[in-house]
């Protein structure tokens, strides 16, 4: 990211929430009787503020995130900064944004400043881009991997910030699988290794290989 988006994170966060280059903590964390508040906001900045070559971490959507706070500073995405209030998010990596613009383009630019480029405008405006986002997000619970796989199992929904919900499905070989109002492409599935991010705290997130998406494309 360059210096003068690191400058609005400035602007736009508390000084009690800047993105401070935080490690990830996995599924072998141990969480505390009672939850941290260490709100999500400083896992995005977890490896920096710059976009990098990275597949795998979450460069993009941390652009979109500030994006749609640098216009609508009272967004719901606003609670992703106040790690005292209960909430998950299935975060979609810097290739899952990549994979998102080749099913609708054909093309996949290989730089992550120009996918997000490309996201911005396949939105086409900051309230459909702010629609997506909220779409990854379930306000007012803190589901661990653990109630993730519970839900699979029971083919449950849940409900998003955006007032639609999708699916969490469980597939024979045991990855989550999570179902989309989009039926005619793959659905996104959580990966492994990016399971109870932020856990022990109240707000926590699970990386996934597709961006969710809110309506049949």
């Amino acid at each position: 990211m360059t210096s003068t988006r690191a400058s609005r994170v400035v602007r736009l966060l508390s000084a009690s929430v800047l993105l401070t280059g935080l490690g990830l903590v996995g599924t072998t964390g141990t969480a505390s009787a009672a939850p941290g508040s260490k709100p999500l906001v400083k896992v995005l900045g977890a490896d920096g503020t710059a976009f990098d070559a990275n597949a795998h971490d979450f460069d993009i959507v941390e652009a979109a995130v500030l994006a749609v706070l640098a216009e609508k500073p009272n967004s719901p995405l606003a609670l992703i900064t106040k790690g005292n209030q209960r909430l998950t998010v299935f975060l979609p990596t810097d290739g899952a944004f990549r994979r998102l613009v080749k099913d609708l383009t054909g093309k996949a630019p290989q730089r992550e400043k120009a996918v997000f480029k490309r996201v911005a405008a396949l939105t086409g405006d900051i309230d459909t881009l702010e629609t997506v986002l909220l779409y990854h997000v379930v306000p007012g619970k803190t589901l661990t991997s653990p109630k993730v796989i519970a839900a699979a199992k029971a083919n449950a929904a849940v409900e998003t910030a955006a007032g639609a919900s999708f699916g969490v499905r469980a597939d024979p070989g045991g990855k989550i699988r999570l179902a989309d109002a989009d039926r005619n492409d793959k659905d996104p599935r959580a990966i492994p290794r990016l399971l109870d991010i932020n856990r022990g705290n109240k707000q926590v997130a699970h990386g996934i290989n597709r961006v969710l998406r809110p309506l049949d494309l």
